[in-house]
């Protein structure tokens, strides 16, 4: 198959999928039979060796006359997200796609209709295409505290699940990701929001995709490798663009910056979402946890941030109570944010660690808050949050420029 031309591209990044990449492959290839007759369709496996026989799985996955099936995938031992992506991407290059649709190897909710909302887009002259879907509100908690208020606030976009794991490109776009300067974390599970930032930053034209809702296998809060490479690549992505949000406030008033707007993106797909798929936390699991990585980096939390909210962060360690409301999550993580950019390689992998328990205690007060509500309750806190963020942006800007804005 190396060599051969598609206009369409299906991918589907997995390890150790092998119990549901056949629904999933299924279900694309029925998509793109439906959606893009007539057009050279393939869908793509790419795979980091899957010991659970993640390959056999796909390809015995059951898909209409005239789609192909390709397998891709990493050596034996080298695994990363981003490495799969960084061969479909060269696959995609190879083969001259024109739309390149990407969805997750563990999703439940997919329908053939799923290939058009995200393909359509791009063949309709869309760069990039995020998905919108309903998510319960203890889904997605590095979305909803970190990469979506970032992407609001700095990038000045309503761009509501920026490391969605389902979307579509152009080719254009694919080539521009290729490059870009892809470092250890990139490949790894930092690709997600790489790829959201550089388009975003790279002027391509960007839209969102109603989906319904998104069911697949959820998890609560998670730290270790998945957190830190996620952050430690949004901060990275954001510093290396930031000349993109921070100099044109160089010389701006305070009133210039209140009247900045974050613009809305194109809509495609479903108008209205569905009821998101249920899901059950572990609240005291996620206190125990808290606990123990703010005991693990209980000296990282006070070298790094200012005595106030230190002090508000221990005091709530003390009595195992956390109110860690928006306006003083903003504030933490804007400050080690700009941190962040000063200094050395070392003192940035501390920083995201020490942001490991305040994240936590951060998702928690979220969820005491909004488990008594609605659905729609809770979505409403994130896109407030998300304007904390904006709303604090003189901050952040008054520790580039010091006295400059006062």
């Amino acid at each position: 198959m190396e060599g051969k031309k598609y206009d369409v591209v299906v991918g589907i990044p997995s390890y150790n999928e092998a119990s549901t990449i056949g629904y999933v492959a299924g279900m694309a290839g029925q998509g793109l039979a439906k959606y893009f007759p007539g057009k050279r369709t393939v869908v793509v496996n790419v795979d980091n060796c899957s010991p659970d026989d993640t390959r056999r799985a796909f390809l015995a996955a059951e898909v209409p006359s005239g789609i192909d099936k390709h397998y891709i995938s990493t050596p034996e031992g080298v695994k990363g997200k981003g490495n799969n992506f960084w061969n479909l991407f060269h696959f995609c290059r190879n083969a001259e796609a024109s739309v390149v649709i990407v969805v997750d190897a563990d999703l439940r909710s997919i329908t053939p209709e799923w290939i058009s909302y995200l393909g359509y887009p791009i063949r309709d002259g869309y760069d990039f295409v995020t998905p919108l879907y309903s998510r319960h509100q203890f889904d997605g908690t590095i979305t909803n505290h970190l990469c979506y208020p970032f992407v609001y606030s700095l990038a000045g976009l309503d761009v509501r699940q920026p490391i969605g794991g389902d979307f579509a490109f152009s080719r254009r776009l694919c080539s521009y990701w290729l490059e870009q300067e892809w470092d250890d974390m990139t490949r790894q599970y930092g690709i997600d929001i790489f790829m959201s930032l550089n388009a975003l930053f790279g002027d391509f034209k960007i839209c969102q995709a109603g989906m319904g809702s998104k069911v697949h296998n959820a998890s609560a809060p998670k730290l270790g490798q998945m957190f830190e490479e996620v952050v430690y690549t949004l901060f990275s992505t954001l510093h290396r663009n930031r000349e993109k949000w921070l100099e044109e406030y160089v010389d701006a008033s305070l009133d210039a910056i209140w009247r900045h707007r974050v613009k809305q993106v194109g809509h495609y797909g479903l108008e209205k979402l569905m009821e998101p798929q249920s899901l059950s936390i572990d609240i005291v699991k996620l206190k125990s946890d808290c606990r123990n990585e703010y005991r693990n980096y209980y000296n990282l939390v006070k070298r790094y941030l200012n005595p106030y909210a230190f002090e508000r962060m221990n005091s709530m360690q003390d009595m195992d109570y956390y109110e860690v409301d928006i306006m003083l999550w903003s504030h933490i993580v804007y400050s080690l944010f700009y941190l962040f950019d000063k200094v050395t390689e070392k003192e940035k992998r501390e920083i995201i660690n020490a942001l490991k328990p305040l994240y936590f205690a951060r998702s928690i007060t979220f969820d005491y808050e909004t488990f008594r509500y609605s659905v729609s309750f809770a979505e409403a806190e994130v896109r407030n949050q998300a304007m904390a963020f904006l709303c604090q942006k003189p901050y952040l800007l008054g520790l580039y420029h010091g006295n400059h804005l006062a």
